[in-house]
């Protein structure tokens, strides 16, 4: 017999992993299960009003030098939008888009895909969300729910762009999230095997020591960010999945910008 909580990690995938099949950027079926009921309107008018600077530069940028389609795209938490040295790091990609904003989580990911990725038309996505989801006392379930949710978004405008899900970090700080940080890794990589034209790439392992914990010398004074080791460490293992793919001729879906 199946164990309770495998076999609920089970469906859930399923759910999503439908979802995405389907090209609906919209509560999974059974959703209502893993969340008290919310007003989306409210929710989304309280995020808006959130990140308003944030997706107010973002707009500045493009209009002052817009990106060509076809190029790399990453999203995500401020371990994203500190990167500041990512498009040297990735220097052989033509075109490389720092989407991360601070303090965001794959809600909120999943809420702007349209704003951050979609409108980009890139030939790859990498998202890294999902960490402060947990210590804002999402479930792993929840994350995934948000997770297919974007990518739901993304392949209903963008069918053949390629989709990557940088795994959940882990951070000193949160040393204490870990059983909840390998849940939630976990269920997106079962639903990454799902979905065609995807991957899931693991930083979880590689930055943990020998006794099972995090590696604080990848760690800034903060023990939440990455410092230059992290970030080299993160380089070396997201490059072999920024190969060449064929670019993105797909038009964006009426009014997915």
């Amino acid at each position: 017999m199946v164990p309770m909580k495998a076999a609920a990690r089970l469906a859930l995938v399923s759910l999503a992993f439908a979802g995405v099949l389907a090209a609906q950027a919209e509560p999974l079926p059974g959703a209502a299960a893993l969340a008290p009921a919310a007003d989306p309107g409210l929710a989304s008018s309280a995020a808006r009003a959130r990140w308003r600077g944030e997706l107010s530069a973002f707009a500045a940028a493009d209009r002052a030098q817009p990106p060509a389609p076809g190029g790399v795209v990453f999203v995500g938490s401020s371990t994203i939008r500190m990167w500041s040295r990512l498009a040297q790091d990735f220097s052989q990609q033509p075109v490389i888009v720092n989407r991360g904003f601070g303090g965001s989580t794959m809600a909120d990911c999943s809420l702007f895909a349209s704003e951050l990725v979609v409108r980009y038309r890139p030939r790859l996505v990498l998202v890294y969300a999902g960490d402060n989801d947990l210590a804002e006392g999402r479930t792993p379930l929840q994350v995934l729910e948000s997770f297919a949710q974007f990518a739901g978004t993304v392949r209903a405008a963008l069918p053949d762009t390629r989709i990557a899900y940088i795994s959940v970090k882990p951070s000193p700080s949160r040393e204490q999230l870990l059983p909840a940080i390998r849940e939630t890794n976990n269920v997106i990589g079962a639903y990454l095997q799902r979905l065609p034209n995807s991957d899931y790439i693991d930083v979880f392992t590689p930055m943990l020591a020998a006794d099972g914990r995090p590696r604080p010398e990848l760690f800034r004074g903060d023990r939440l960010h990455l410092n230059d080791e992290g970030y080299r460490l993160w380089q070396s293992l997201i490059a072999s999945h920024l190969q060449q793919t064929p670019p993105v001729e797909t038009s964006v879906a009426q009014g997915a910008r």
